[in-house]
């Protein structure tokens, strides 16, 4: 079985979406295996975003990512990770169709709703971060 990460962003959990988010998984039979809803300390946004660290909007991402309660979410099933991608959308919400995540939810695309892996190996590295635990 597969594993990935999935965050539902400080602009999800404002608005609400979490059990509507956490819905559209449980239709595809993903399972949630761990779950937990709290702020992203500094540091570990900017490991997390560290790959962005010399992009202009770098430190509004960090402010965003920070600013509030995120949802944690470590779901497995079969093919999750490219599953899980295509279910959120394109990041550019211009580009994220309707009946994704992105498409039907998302606002900006700084403030986005989701976040996921995209690839086995940063799953690996991000589950992880986020859950030190395991």
């Amino acid at each position: 079985m597969e594993q990935t990460l999935v965050i539902i962003k400080p602009d999800g959990v404002e608005r609400k979406l979490i059990g509507r988010i956490i819905q559209r998984f449980e239709d595809k039979n993903l399972t949630i295996k761990e779950m937990y809803q709290g702020v992203i300390s500094k540091d570990v946004a900017e490991s997390h975003y560290a790959h962005l660290k010399d992009k202009s909007f770098f430190p509004e991402l960090i402010a965003y990512m920070t600013s509030g309660p995120v949802v944690c979410l470590l779901l497995e099933g079969n093919d999750v990770i490219a599953l899980v991608r295509q279910m959120l959308g394109a990041t550019n919400i211009l580009k994220a169709v309707p009946g994704t995540i992105r498409g039907d939810f998302a606002c900006s695309t700084t403030e986005n709703i989701v976040h996921a892996s995209d690839s086995p190996e940063n799953a690996a590295i991000e589950i992880r971060r986020f859950f030190s635990h395991l």
